[in-house]
């Protein structure tokens, strides 16, 4: 399986996974997740997170939802 269906694979389930946690649409939740640090890594093939699972990408992208949001109140 090539990276371009791997990603086509798994992006639909972590943009559901996402948009369940943080109750909102999909496409808001699509938004979010190619506007973080983790979407525009799972993007990128060098970086191979396309190959990944979607729980493990969705995992990232919480972290990443969690930090940031710890940062804004330092």
């Amino acid at each position: 399986m090539n990276h371009y269906t791997t990603r086509a694979t798994n992006l639909p389930v972590i943009v559901k996974l996402i948009a369940e946690k943080l109750k909102c649409s999909e496409m808001e939740a699509l938004d979010q997740f190619y506007n973080s640090a983790v979407g525009e890594c799972f993007a990128d093939d060098e970086t191979g997170l396309y190959g990944q699972s979607a729980l493990h990408v969705y995992g990232l992208f919480m972290e990443e939802m969690s930090y940031n949001l710890c940062k804004r109140y330092l």
